[in-house]
């Protein structure tokens, strides 16, 4: 894993000072999004010219144009986090990833009439200290960069109800400087559950690049029993470095929005020649049974060699890459599935057309890096043509959910404030729902119940699969924080057999139960039609290739 520094230095060219054109796309495509029970921020992507961004708020605009994180996208109106849009552009030759964030700053003043301001603002953050460091001085030259390796991870699935040996991270540092390793530590694979801050800074007064090792345990949320070596991050990093992470306040770079128009103004008539449908299939397709998985595992997204136009998925079982395929959240989505579907893995190599933007070179942590998007049409057509499927689209009873108001406990918002959730405390916040030992902490800001509902899907994932539908009767916005265990955390806790949606007596708490016990709201099932996926046939090989 390479650490780079996360901010980008915000020119005076970046906020429209310079005498010199702005830069702008060749044409482009602005809508708003299709609604998704999965509403997360995609890209941006480029190949070949084309340059796409899905599924964006305003703030992820904003940030993406001018190279901040979201946090420190201050200002504008109150659904900055909640609209979402499509951007797709034709890019003129030459471009860089800074020349494209140019032109994305005049798209936005021209479409919707954005106007910024820069401000540095003070921050809560984590302080990487150096109390008595042991770190040893590198010889070494080039980038620094750190690569990790997973030690004694579980070789067969845990079994509920019973203690779980934990994976150790080991991390190995070469020729890296207190800055980079504090920047980017909010991406250490495993890191991020032992932070609720967006930012470290560096305040070791270590100078020069040095050479090191360390290691370190996942955190386990509460309700879950564990056995072997735990080593938790903070403590690894004092234990064997010698540095220490505290509270900190920083003044930290940003960009305020003074105004901007909530509806882009209208595609120009001759957008639709400027951007033909994406191909549906790929051109090549290299599928083969993969080999035995001594870690039972049920596979993973794909992996996009971006420069090559190459698409790596392995390990995956037919099922899950058809759910991938049909977007289909959940085994209720699809009907008529044989049983060794979820059981045999294939290993498929394909390659997209020219033109096709498979994933990011610079995947931010506020987005998805693969554009599953252009993809699934040419996934689908794979499956049809290589398993010789069959299928339909049909309505059919599938268990939906509705939340009602018990005995709310929930705090009248300031309806200026903008409406926005996230994982952590939002800065300034108390609540006594604030159990980080959970696993989950969410804080909503002047969220209405329809717009709670709507984002449930998208907070717990693991939980809710399909719509949920607002009949509390309650009006206007509202401020509130919840726990909860992950899904998968809870059914570890609890041994095969128990209700894996009720809280576990070891501590671990199911969405539900928290809503109710912390927010005294109600979430009831109830069948409603909903389309499904029915397969009429498949064969259990695939065509030769």
């Amino acid at each position: 894993m390479r650490l780079s520094v996360c901010f980008a230095l915000l020119s005076a060219a970046a906020f429209g000072q310079s005498a010199a054109p702005a830069p702008k796309f060749d044409a482009a495509d602005v809508h708003v999004s299709a609604r998704t029970n999965q509403p997360v921020v995609r890209g941006p992507f480029f190949a070949n010219g084309r340059y796409e961004l899905r599924f964006a708020t305003m703030v992820d605009l904003v940030r993406t144009a001018y190279g901040v994180e979201p946090e420190r996208v201050y200002g504008g109106p109150t659904w900055l986090e909640m609209d979402r849009f499509d951007v797709f552009a034709k890019v003129p030759s030459g471009s860089t990833a800074q020349s494209r964030r140019l032109m994305l700053q005049t798209l936005l003043a021209d479409r919707f009439h954005l106007t910024t301001h820069a401000d540095n603002r003070s921050t809560p953050a984590l302080a990487l200290t150096a109390k008595r460091s042991s770190l040893k001085e590198s010889e070494g030259t080039g980038d620094g960069a750190c690569t990790f390796n997973v030690q004694n991870a579980p070789q067969q699935q845990p079994t509920p109800g019973t203690p779980i040996q934990l994976p150790v991270i080991l991390y190995t540092c070469h020729n890296m400087t207190m800055e980079a390793f504090a920047a980017g530590m909010l991406n250490l694979a495993g890191a991020a559950q032992y932070f609720n801050s967006t930012a470290v800074v560096d305040r070791t007064e270590l100078k020069g690049a040095f050479d090191f090792n360390f290691k370190f345990t996942p955190k386990v949320p509460a309700g879950i029993s564990v056995t072997g070596e735990q080593m938790p991050l903070p403590d690894a990093l004092e234990k064997q470095l010698g540095l220490k992470l505290e509270a900190a306040t920083v003044p930290m770079p940003g960009v305020v929005v003074d105004s901007v128009d909530r509806k882009p103004v209208a595609n120009p008539p001759e957008t639709g020649k400027d951007f033909p449908p994406l191909p549906t299939e790929f051109e090549v397709a290299d599928i083969k049974p993969s080999a035995p998985d001594p870690t039972g595992g049920t596979g993973i997204l794909p992996r996009p060699d971006v420069k090559n136009g190459r698409l790596y998925v392995p390990g995956i079982t037919l099922k899950n890459l058809i759910q991938l395929a049909w977007d289909l959240n959940g085994d209720e989505f699809l009907v008529g599935a044989p049983k060794w579907l979820d059981e045999e893995k294939f290993d498929i190599l394909a390659k997209a057309p020219a033109g096709v933007a498979l994933g990011d070179l610079t995947p931010s942590r506020s987005g998805i890096s693969v554009n599953i998007d252009a993809l699934r049409p040419m996934i689908r057509s794979m499956i049809t043509e290589r398993f010789q499927m069959a299928s339909h689209m049909e309505d059919r009873p599938v268990n939906t959910y509705i939340l009602m108001a018990a005995k709310p406990k929930l705090k009248k918002a300031d309806p200026a404030s903008r409406t926005r959730w996230q994982d952590g405390v939002l800065p300034d916040t108390k609540s006594k729902n604030a159990n980080t030992a959970l696993g989950r902490l969410v804080t909503c800001q002047n969220v209405s119940m329809a717009q709670f509902a709507e984002l449930l899907p998208g907070i717990a994932p693991g939980y809710i699969h399909t719509t949920v539908v607002d009949s509390t009767g309650l009006e206007g916005g509202w401020d509130f924080t919840f726990s909860f265990s992950p899904q998968g955390a809870l059914q570890l806790a609890k041994p095969k057999g128990e209700d894996d949606l009720a809280s576990d007596p070891n501590g671990a708490v199911s969405l539900f139960d928290a809503i109710a016990k912390q927010l005294g709201l109600k979430l009831e099932t109830q069948k409603r039609p909903t389309p499904v996926l029915v397969i009429d046939k498949i064969e259990r090989k695939p065509t030769d290739n």
